[in-house]
């Protein structure tokens, strides 16, 4: 037998050799997968901080009425013309007026309604004569209650229009109360049908008020107006405070006028 000649393979040796075969192509295919799942890895870290960066920069953006576009509420926008240290106070009347009436409302609430349509001339009226001056503390807890989002996009509404002026939220509030839907029913949930109540308040539906309420560039305040009413301790609506004191403004028979409203103001503040 020739040296170059090889000795043929025992069954047994053959079978090794095919299992060490298998075991070197298990070793690569290991490595091929192993490879292809870091740059898998590293492609899924590369497009998760790209988003994360793209968040960052949506929400770290000025707070103008395009960073609400979408309506979310993840940019805070405070209209012009509140009142208070967080701005989450509407004050009706003469700044220098001597007296303050507290008014807590919600503009979903039906109680709410029975009171402005009482006596609401007559607490405006007290506000332009100079007695006091109105500091609206307004919620949004009956859509929690109720189910819908009518309080709440009310409110954020109601901050469009005193972004237009003062008087321009007044004329608008008392509009949103004189045709406040029943209780159960979302109606101010609808934008449609705010934009065409705001037509009622001349000059008021503006190509600003109009992009502010149809984007929902006032969610975000109103929602931190709603907190603050939760965190007042008041637990009701209608709820009237002058000076710190709370006025019975209901009866047995229903909400007082505006006459027995007027007598209230001058008995708590002894003129």
């Amino acid at each position: 037998m020739s040296n170059n000649q090889q000795t043929p393979l025992s069954p047994r040796e053959r079978m090794k050799q095919a299992k060490q075969a298998e075991a070197r192509s298990a070793a690569v295919r290991r490595r091929v997968i192993v490879a292809a799942s870091v740059v898998g890895a590293i492609a899924v870290v590369a497009g998760a901080t790209a988003l994360a960066i793209g968040t960052a920069d949506k929400a770290g953006g000025s707070s103008d009425t395009s960073a609400t576009a979408s309506g979310t509420g993840s940019a805070l926008v405070v209209p012009a013309n509140v009142s208070g240290p967080d701005g989450t106070l509407v004050v009706y009347g003469k700044a220098d007026a001597p007296h303050t009436l507290k008014v807590y409302e919600d503009f979903r609430c039906p109680i709410c309604k029975q009171f402005e349509t009482s006596a609401g001339p007559t607490v405006q009226q007290l506000a332009d004569d100079g007695t006091y001056k109105i500091e609206y503390n307004l919620a949004a807890f009956l859509d929690n209650n109720l189910g819908g989002k009518g309080s709440k996009t009310a409110l954020a509404a109601a901050g469009a229009a005193l972004n237009e002026g003062v008087d321009k939220f007044k004329q608008f509030h008392d509009v949103l109360f004189a045709n406040q839907p029943e209780e159960r029913v979302d109606g101010f949930g609808d934008v449609n049908r705010i934009l065409q109540l705001a037509e009622q308040v001349p000059g008021l539906k503006t190509e600003a008020f109009t992009k502010a309420v149809t984007e929902g560039t006032y969610k975000p305040w109103a929602a931190k107006v709603a907190n603050a009413f939760n965190d007042s301790g008041v637990t009701g609506t209608p709820t009237v405070k002058l000076d710190g004191k709370q006025l019975t403004i209901f009866t047995k028979t229903g909400p007082v006028n505006g006459d027995q409203f007027k007598a209230l103001v001058t008995q708590s503040i002894g003129g």
